[in-house]
């Protein structure tokens, strides 16, 4: 039997049936809750349902995570991120509560807790994954009554995006005193792209197409390979880069790392990642009047959102562009 009520601006609905644990569910609008409670009573006469409060109680938040883990993070690119991420989860109390027991005011709890340590960004993140673990044990393991107690807790907001951009002096100090070529020209190919250091890491020579003036990248953080349009000073660059193996730059994703932080502690150069020369070379793509669909073709984001997370156009660059542009009216 379903039972449907509104709570402020949500839609609670429940679901009780017999021998099985309460299922409870919000939802914005009256239509989802009613959708969503024939789904589980269809699901619990035909037995698709089985799970019940007793089984759940045998089975802890930490099983759950060890064996999303173990058969899901694997299979991931972020493997390396989110299996930190599980670490944090099983050193947490959250970790020995039964599934049963969970609730979104313990996931609250986890997530003031470390807020007190870490940014809400860092904060948000685990959570994504947490709530994913959830998603797959009832969809995908057969606990169709366990709850996600992520589901409807606040998620701390995302932090602003940093605006940070390499200045033209900086740029200048940064050339003069390093003096290893590979680690330049990996630099200089990042601010020409706009290339994730891992992507560049990966190249390699076949990826190139000398006739177009193009690159693919095969393998991406989201998955999507993408063919990129290359700069003159890009395509310059690789013409006079050394080939002696097929990657084109010799240099691990660690050793580029440690070298950048050198570089920029030999020049007194604080608070400049190696990613923001992503954002560098995004922002100049808008400077040079490129399209958001051109943009995005190059960085490879398939959310505009996220995109313009990247972009921090110069307020005096625009300002002499509209100056231009009234000058030739």
């Amino acid at each position: 039997m379903a039972t449907l009520r509104k709570r402020g601006s949500k839609w609670h609905v429940q679901v009780r049936r017999s021998g099985q644990r309460a299922q409870t569910r919000s939802f914005s609008h009256k239509v989802d809750a009613e959708t969503w409670a024939r789904k589980i009573e269809r699901d619990i006469d035909k037995g698709v349902i089985t799970t019940n409060s007793e089984q759940l109680k045998t089975i802890t938040v930490g099983d759950l995570v060890n064996r999303y883990r173990d058969e899901i993070v694997v299979n991931k690119r972020s493997a390396p991120v989110e299996t930190y991420i599980v670490k944090q989860f099983l050193r947490h109390a959250i970790a020995s509560s039964s599934l049963d027991q969970i609730s979104g005011k313990d996931i609250c709890q986890y997530r003031d807790q470390r807020l007190k340590t870490v940014q809400g960004g860092t904060v948000h993140r685990e959570l994504a994954v947490l709530h994913h673990c959830f998603e797959v044990a009832r969809k995908d393991w057969g606990y169709a009554m366990l709850i996600n107690p992520v589901a409807d807790i606040t998620l701390p907001p995302l932090g602003k995006a940093r605006t940070r951009r390499v200045t033209a002096n900086e740029l200048l100090s940064l050339q003069q005193t390093c003096t290893h070529k590979t680690l330049w020209s990996v630099i200089e190919f990042a601010i020409e792209t706009g290339m994730r250091r891992s992507e560049i890491v990966a190249m390699q020579w076949e990826d190139v197409c000398w006739d177009t003036g193009t690159l693919h990248i095969p393998v991406t953080k989201n998955g999507h390979s993408r063919t990129i349009p290359l700069t003159a000073s890009a395509i310059a660059l690789l013409r006079n880069h050394p080939r002696t193996n097929e990657c084109v730059f010799t240099m691990s994703g660690n050793a580029i790392r440690l070298a950048w932080e050198r570089l920029k502690k030999n020049n007194g150069i604080e608070d400049l990642r190696f990613h923001d020369l992503r954002h560098e070379a995004i922002s100049r793509f808008f400077e040079m009047g490129l399209s958001v669909p051109e943009v995005a073709l190059i960085s490879g984001h398939r959310d505009p959102r996220m995109l313009f997370r990247y972009t921090h156009l110069k307020p005096e660059y625009v300002a002499k562009k509209l100056h231009m542009m009234v000058g030739s009216v």
